[in-house]
Protein backbone atom coordinates (compact mmCIF):
# COMPACT_ATOMS: atom_id res chain seq x y z
CA UNK A 1 0.00 0.00 0.00
CA UNK A 2 1.48 3.32 -1.09
CA UNK A 3 2.50 5.76 1.65
CA UNK A 4 1.62 9.30 0.54
CA UNK A 5 3.31 11.06 3.48
CA UNK A 6 5.73 12.95 1.21
CA UNK A 7 2.83 14.14 -0.93
CA UNK A 8 0.94 15.42 2.11
CA UNK A 9 4.07 17.22 3.31
CA UNK A 10 4.49 18.94 -0.07
CA UNK A 11 0.88 20.08 0.01
CA UNK A 12 1.21 21.41 3.56
CA UNK A 13 4.34 23.37 2.60
CA UNK A 14 2.68 24.83 -0.52
CA UNK A 15 -0.47 25.92 1.27
CA UNK A 16 1.56 27.50 4.08
CA UNK A 17 3.18 29.70 1.41
CA UNK A 18 -0.19 31.02 0.25
CA UNK A 19 -2.37 28.88 -1.99
CA UNK A 20 -5.27 26.44 -1.74
CA UNK A 21 -4.85 23.02 -3.27
CA UNK A 22 -7.17 20.25 -4.30
CA UNK A 23 -5.23 17.05 -4.98
CA UNK A 24 -6.32 13.54 -5.83
CA UNK A 25 -3.80 10.81 -6.57
CA UNK A 26 -4.19 7.16 -7.51
CA UNK A 27 -1.01 5.13 -7.13
CA UNK A 28 -0.06 2.25 -9.44
CA UNK A 29 -1.17 -0.21 -6.73
CA UNK A 30 -4.59 1.46 -6.54
CA UNK A 31 -4.02 3.34 -3.28
CA UNK A 32 -5.93 6.62 -3.31
CA UNK A 33 -5.00 9.93 -1.73
CA UNK A 34 -7.08 13.08 -1.50
CA UNK A 35 -6.64 16.56 -0.10
CA UNK A 36 -9.75 18.70 -0.63
CA UNK A 37 -10.70 15.93 -3.03
CA UNK A 38 -14.42 16.62 -2.90
CA UNK A 39 -14.13 20.42 -2.69
CA UNK A 40 -15.39 22.29 -5.73
CA UNK A 41 -12.71 24.06 -7.81
CA UNK A 42 -12.98 26.12 -10.99
CA UNK A 43 -12.32 23.57 -13.73
CA UNK A 44 -10.87 25.97 -16.30
CA UNK A 45 -9.74 23.94 -19.32
CA UNK A 46 -9.62 20.59 -17.54
CA UNK A 47 -13.32 20.42 -18.51
CA UNK A 48 -12.11 19.65 -22.03
CA UNK A 49 -11.37 16.05 -20.95
CA UNK A 50 -15.03 14.98 -20.65
CA UNK A 51 -15.79 16.73 -23.95
CA UNK A 52 -13.15 14.51 -25.54
CA UNK A 53 -14.65 11.43 -23.88
CA UNK A 54 -18.15 12.24 -25.14
CA UNK A 55 -16.73 12.75 -28.65
CA UNK A 56 -15.07 9.34 -28.65
CA UNK A 57 -18.21 7.70 -27.29
CA UNK A 58 -20.13 9.15 -30.21
CA UNK A 59 -17.47 7.75 -32.53
CA UNK A 60 -17.90 4.32 -30.90
CA UNK A 61 -21.64 4.58 -31.60
CA UNK A 62 -21.07 5.45 -35.26
CA UNK A 63 -22.46 8.97 -34.77
CA UNK A 64 -19.22 10.77 -35.60
CA UNK A 65 -15.75 10.19 -37.04
CA UNK A 66 -12.32 11.69 -36.54
CA UNK A 67 -12.25 12.13 -40.31
CA UNK A 68 -15.42 14.24 -40.54
CA UNK A 69 -14.84 17.82 -41.63
CA UNK A 70 -15.68 21.18 -40.12
CA UNK A 71 -15.32 24.42 -42.06
CA UNK A 72 -14.33 27.28 -39.77
CA UNK A 73 -16.84 30.10 -39.52
CA UNK A 74 -16.15 33.59 -38.22
CA UNK A 75 -18.63 32.98 -35.38
CA UNK A 76 -16.65 29.89 -34.30
CA UNK A 77 -13.75 32.03 -33.11
CA UNK A 78 -13.50 32.35 -29.32
CA UNK A 79 -11.46 34.64 -27.12
CA UNK A 80 -8.80 33.32 -24.77
CA UNK A 81 -6.30 30.59 -25.45
CA UNK A 82 -5.49 29.04 -28.79
CA UNK A 83 -4.60 29.85 -32.37
CA UNK A 84 -7.76 29.18 -34.36
CA UNK A 85 -9.13 32.65 -33.56
CA UNK A 86 -6.29 34.04 -35.72
CA UNK A 87 -7.06 31.84 -38.76
CA UNK A 88 -9.24 32.76 -41.71
CA UNK A 89 -12.83 31.62 -41.96
CA UNK A 90 -13.24 28.86 -44.53
CA UNK A 91 -10.28 26.75 -43.44
CA UNK A 92 -11.23 23.08 -43.10
CA UNK A 93 -10.45 20.94 -40.04
CA UNK A 94 -11.03 17.27 -39.42
CA UNK A 95 -12.61 16.33 -36.10
CA UNK A 96 -9.23 14.84 -35.20
CA UNK A 97 -7.68 18.28 -35.78
CA UNK A 98 -10.29 19.90 -33.54
CA UNK A 99 -9.67 17.42 -30.73
CA UNK A 100 -5.90 17.73 -31.01
CA UNK A 101 -6.04 21.53 -30.83
CA UNK A 102 -8.42 21.40 -27.86
CA UNK A 103 -6.24 18.99 -25.88
CA UNK A 104 -2.66 19.83 -26.88
CA UNK A 105 -2.76 23.63 -26.89
CA UNK A 106 -6.11 24.17 -25.15
CA UNK A 107 -7.63 26.04 -28.07
CA UNK A 108 -10.92 27.63 -27.01
CA UNK A 109 -12.42 27.98 -30.48
CA UNK A 110 -12.14 24.28 -31.27
CA UNK A 111 -13.44 23.45 -27.80
CA UNK A 112 -16.62 25.41 -28.38
CA UNK A 113 -17.03 23.83 -31.82
CA UNK A 114 -16.84 20.40 -30.17
CA UNK A 115 -19.26 21.40 -27.40
CA UNK A 116 -21.77 22.27 -30.13
CA UNK A 117 -20.97 18.99 -31.85
CA UNK A 118 -21.36 16.65 -28.88
CA UNK A 119 -23.80 18.65 -26.74
CA UNK A 120 -23.40 20.21 -23.31
CA UNK A 121 -26.30 18.24 -21.80
CA UNK A 122 -24.92 15.04 -23.29
CA UNK A 123 -21.48 15.72 -21.84
CA UNK A 124 -22.94 16.34 -18.40
CA UNK A 125 -24.93 13.10 -18.66
CA UNK A 126 -21.73 11.27 -19.56
CA UNK A 127 -19.97 12.75 -16.55
CA UNK A 128 -22.73 11.59 -14.21
CA UNK A 129 -22.66 8.11 -15.77
CA UNK A 130 -18.97 7.92 -14.86
CA UNK A 131 -19.63 8.93 -11.25
CA UNK A 132 -18.90 12.64 -11.62
CA UNK A 133 -21.80 13.93 -9.54
CA UNK A 134 -20.27 17.25 -8.42
CA UNK A 135 -18.36 18.30 -11.53
CA UNK A 136 -20.22 20.17 -14.26
CA UNK A 137 -19.79 21.60 -17.74
CA UNK A 138 -21.75 24.80 -17.30
CA UNK A 139 -20.67 27.06 -20.13
CA UNK A 140 -18.51 27.42 -23.20
CA UNK A 141 -14.96 28.67 -22.78
CA UNK A 142 -14.16 32.35 -23.26
CA UNK A 143 -10.79 32.72 -21.51
CA UNK A 144 -12.41 34.60 -18.62
CA UNK A 145 -14.46 33.97 -15.47
CA UNK A 146 -18.23 33.75 -15.96
CA UNK A 147 -20.33 36.89 -16.22
CA UNK A 148 -23.76 37.35 -14.66
CA UNK A 149 -26.15 34.68 -15.88
CA UNK A 150 -23.44 32.16 -16.80
CA UNK A 151 -22.83 28.91 -14.91
CA UNK A 152 -19.24 28.14 -13.96
CA UNK A 153 -17.44 24.97 -15.00
CA UNK A 154 -16.75 23.11 -11.74
CA UNK A 155 -14.42 20.23 -10.95
CA UNK A 156 -13.95 17.93 -7.98
CA UNK A 157 -10.34 16.65 -7.94
CA UNK A 158 -11.35 13.10 -6.98
CA UNK A 159 -13.84 12.93 -9.84
CA UNK A 160 -11.32 14.07 -12.44
CA UNK A 161 -8.78 11.55 -11.15
CA UNK A 162 -11.49 8.93 -11.57
CA UNK A 163 -12.10 10.10 -15.14
CA UNK A 164 -8.43 9.60 -16.02
CA UNK A 165 -8.58 6.16 -14.38
CA UNK A 166 -11.61 5.30 -16.53
CA UNK A 167 -9.72 6.29 -19.68
CA UNK A 168 -6.60 4.33 -18.71
CA UNK A 169 -8.74 1.37 -17.67
CA UNK A 170 -10.74 1.25 -20.92
CA UNK A 171 -13.97 2.06 -19.07
CA UNK A 172 -14.66 5.53 -20.45
CA UNK A 173 -15.22 4.24 -24.00
CA UNK A 174 -14.10 1.33 -26.19
CA UNK A 175 -10.50 0.13 -25.74
CA UNK A 176 -9.54 1.63 -29.12
CA UNK A 177 -11.08 4.99 -28.22
CA UNK A 178 -9.49 4.98 -24.78
CA UNK A 179 -6.09 4.30 -26.36
CA UNK A 180 -6.67 7.22 -28.74
CA UNK A 181 -7.61 9.48 -25.82
CA UNK A 182 -4.44 8.52 -23.96
CA UNK A 183 -2.50 9.55 -27.06
CA UNK A 184 -4.34 12.88 -27.09
CA UNK A 185 -3.40 13.49 -23.46
CA UNK A 186 0.21 12.68 -24.32
CA UNK A 187 0.27 15.49 -26.89
CA UNK A 188 0.12 18.09 -24.10
CA UNK A 189 2.58 20.86 -24.93
CA UNK A 190 2.83 22.41 -21.43
CA UNK A 191 5.36 20.40 -19.43
CA UNK A 192 5.78 23.01 -16.67
CA UNK A 193 3.19 21.47 -14.33
CA UNK A 194 2.79 17.74 -13.63
CA UNK A 195 5.73 16.94 -15.94
CA UNK A 196 7.90 19.78 -14.60
CA UNK A 197 10.50 17.63 -12.83
CA UNK A 198 10.47 14.59 -15.08
CA UNK A 199 13.83 13.75 -16.67
CA UNK A 200 14.43 14.83 -20.24
CA UNK A 201 15.29 12.73 -23.24
CA UNK A 202 15.05 8.94 -23.38
CA UNK A 203 14.82 8.70 -19.59
CA UNK A 204 11.54 10.66 -19.53
CA UNK A 205 8.58 8.39 -18.73
CA UNK A 206 5.35 8.52 -20.68
CA UNK A 207 2.99 11.17 -19.38
CA UNK A 208 -0.12 12.97 -20.48
CA UNK A 209 -2.26 15.73 -19.00
CA UNK A 210 -4.81 18.45 -19.60
CA UNK A 211 -3.99 21.82 -18.12
CA UNK A 212 -6.38 24.59 -17.14
CA UNK A 213 -5.77 28.25 -16.35
CA UNK A 214 -7.80 31.33 -15.44
CA UNK A 215 -6.98 34.35 -13.27
CA UNK A 216 -6.27 32.90 -9.84
CA UNK A 217 -6.53 29.32 -11.09
CA UNK A 218 -3.79 26.89 -12.21
CA UNK A 219 -4.73 23.23 -12.79
CA UNK A 220 -3.40 20.02 -14.32
CA UNK A 221 -4.94 16.56 -14.57
CA UNK A 222 -3.39 13.44 -16.04
CA UNK A 223 -0.93 10.62 -15.50
CA UNK A 224 2.73 9.65 -15.31
CA UNK A 225 3.77 6.10 -16.21
CA UNK A 226 5.82 5.18 -13.14
CA UNK A 227 7.88 1.95 -13.10
CA UNK A 228 5.07 0.08 -11.33
CA UNK A 229 2.32 1.48 -13.55
CA UNK A 230 0.32 4.70 -14.01
CA UNK A 231 0.30 7.37 -11.32
CA UNK A 232 -2.86 9.43 -11.78
CA UNK A 233 -2.83 13.04 -10.58
CA UNK A 234 -5.58 15.63 -10.41
CA UNK A 235 -4.22 18.93 -9.08
CA UNK A 236 -6.21 22.16 -8.69
CA UNK A 237 -4.47 25.26 -7.37
CA UNK A 238 -6.00 28.58 -6.33
CA UNK A 239 -3.16 31.09 -6.38
CA UNK A 240 -2.59 34.66 -7.54
CA UNK A 241 0.66 34.12 -9.48
CA UNK A 242 0.32 31.66 -12.39
CA UNK A 243 4.05 30.98 -12.55
CA UNK A 244 4.10 30.16 -8.86
CA UNK A 245 1.08 27.94 -9.42
CA UNK A 246 2.89 25.94 -12.06
CA UNK A 247 5.84 25.51 -9.70
CA UNK A 248 3.53 24.33 -6.91
CA UNK A 249 1.94 21.72 -9.19
CA UNK A 250 5.41 20.57 -10.21
CA UNK A 251 6.47 20.10 -6.59
CA UNK A 252 3.27 18.27 -5.70
CA UNK A 253 3.69 15.96 -8.70
CA UNK A 254 7.34 15.30 -7.82
CA UNK A 255 6.37 14.38 -4.26
CA UNK A 256 3.59 12.09 -5.49
CA UNK A 257 5.97 10.33 -7.89
CA UNK A 258 8.47 9.81 -5.06
CA UNK A 259 5.70 8.01 -3.16
CA UNK A 260 4.76 5.81 -6.12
Amino acid sequence: MTDFAKLQAAITTAEAAGCTLGVSAIAPDGTRFAHNGTRRFVAASTMKIPIMVELFRRIDQGRDSLDHLHVLREEDKATGGGVVKELHAGITFTVRDLCYLMMAISDNSTTNILIDRVGMAETNALMKSLGMQGSILGRKVRGRPPVEGETENWALPEEYAGLIAAILGNKAASPASCAAMVQMLEKQTNDRRIARHLPKGEARPRWGTKTGSLPGVVNDVGFIMAPAGPLILSIYCEIADPNAGEAVIGEVARAALACA
